[in-house]
């Protein structure tokens, strides 16, 4: 079976963890700060705060703004479902526009229309480690003094052209990044997630609010040669990552650069591999270098996703449906959608992510390949055999 997925973990990452379990401090400490500073010089953020997971990461973004009840953020559907939670448990409301055309990120012209009094946030999304267009985005915001949310789950490693230089996503380029350490994403640490902004008021409140509200932290209290008393002056969370996750970023870190490269290297030889066959394949701007967290292809429309990736998965190859669309959810259906949603359902009736991953062998990509044609091939039959022609009596009349 050839996996949609496969984190590099190896000996470096076994190292570092055992390091911190044989130190006896194990929670988040010094190996967490450590993670930060580093994540924080390697995409060029002034603060990089760590915390246990991409949704918390958006949450407390959320929050570190003044997002609150009455509040907007406007956001694509076409993501998951994690950006619309993080607004709802700010008691905000989520404000969905649609995506751009052909494409699977965030449309700014439909940001533009989506803008109210209300409006509160803008989270763009850089969809599966594609840049979205900021350079669109960000004076539109600014003009109007909205602030900026970049979900950079998927994007560690991706850069944007900015004044004729290449820049990491990151920076951030917005108000703050949010970033996933899951095992889907370009790095893991089990799963875990980091928020890098320039703004040091927010960053300190960004830490006040992962640990419980606490004023002093844990590294600090241990460290003092006088017993300390800690208060909390505003309800928090546990947010927090841990030292063994930390250790195991540390590592994985170092690996960003050949990651990135392998995955790029991947993504240009699936274009070859693909040209012939009936699918649309990803574009990449000239002004953006995405690090390919994955591929996802548009099928035909007389195919249908469903029976693609089944056939596929028969065939020993395992795919994911395309990003889903929020608004289709139950959980949403209220949700407010100031236009329809057309390209945003496109994309998720239309496309499937294939395996792309290190390491992954110029034979696997060509099986990848070989098999989603035979699939298509054989769904567009069975779609052909399916349809029964109406009688004569009716050719030719409306029904």
């Amino acid at each position: 079976m050839i996996p949609i997925t496969r984190p590099v973990l190896g000996g470096a990452e076994t190292i570092a963890a055992t390091r911190v379990i044989r130190s006896g401090w194990i929670t988040q400490g010094p190996e967490v700060a450590a993670f930060e500073a580093e994540f924080a010089a390697r995409v060029g953020a002034a603060h990089a705060c760590a915390v246990a997971n991409c949704t918390v990461a958006l949450h407390l973004a959320l929050l570190v703004l003044g997002t609150g009840p009455g509040d907007e953020v406007i956001l694509p559907s076409h993501t998951y479902i994690a950006c619309a939670n993080a607004v709802r448990h700010c008691g905000a409301t989520p404000v969905f526009v649609d995506v751009e055309p052909g494409g699977f990120n965030i449309d700014p012209e439909a940001i533009a229309e989506a803008i109210t009094p209300r409006t509160c946030a803008i989270m763009c999304v850089h969809q599966i480690g594609m840049p979205c267009d900021l350079a669109r985005i960000l004076p539109m915001a600014r003009a109007l003094g909205i602030p900026v949310i970049e979900d950079a789950a998927c994007a560690i490693g991706s850069r944007i052209e900015v004044d004729g230089r290449w820049e990491e996503i990151g920076k951030p380029h917005g108000d703050i990044a949010c970033f996933s350490f899951h095992p889907r994403k370009i790095l893991t640490v089990g799963d875990g997630g980091m928020i890098t902004t320039a703004n040091p008021d927010w960053d300190h409140r960004l830490r006040l609010l992962r640990q419980h509200g606490m004023s002093v932290p844990d590294t600090v209290r241990h460290a003092s040669p006088l017993p300390i008393v800690e208060s909390y002056p505003v309800v928090g969370y546990n947010y927090r990552m841990t030292d063994i996750q930390a250790a195991i970023g540390r590592a994985q870190l170092k690996r960003l650069d050949d990651i990135v490269a392998s995955r790029r290297s991947l993504a240009a030889r699936y274009r070859v591999l693909l040209r012939d066959i009936a699918v649309e394949c990803p574009e990449e701007p000239a002004w953006a270098q995405s690090n390919w967290q994955s591929y996802c292809v548009r099928l035909p429309r007389d195919a249908s996703v469903y029976d693609v990736m089944a056939q596929m998965l028969l065939d020993g190859v395992a795919t994911r449906r395309g990003v889903m669309c929020i608004h289709q959810e139950a959980a949403y259906a209220d949700a407010p959608t100031p236009h329809r949603l057309f390209f945003s359902e496109r994309a998720r009736e239309e496309c499937i992510l294939l395996p792309l991953f290190p390491r992954m062998s110029e034979r696997m990509q060509r099986r990848v390949a070989l098999t989603l044609d035979a699939a298509i091939a054989k769904t567009r039959r069975s779609t052909a055999k399916a349809f029964v022609a109406p009688p004569a009596t009716l050719r030719g009349l409306a029904i």
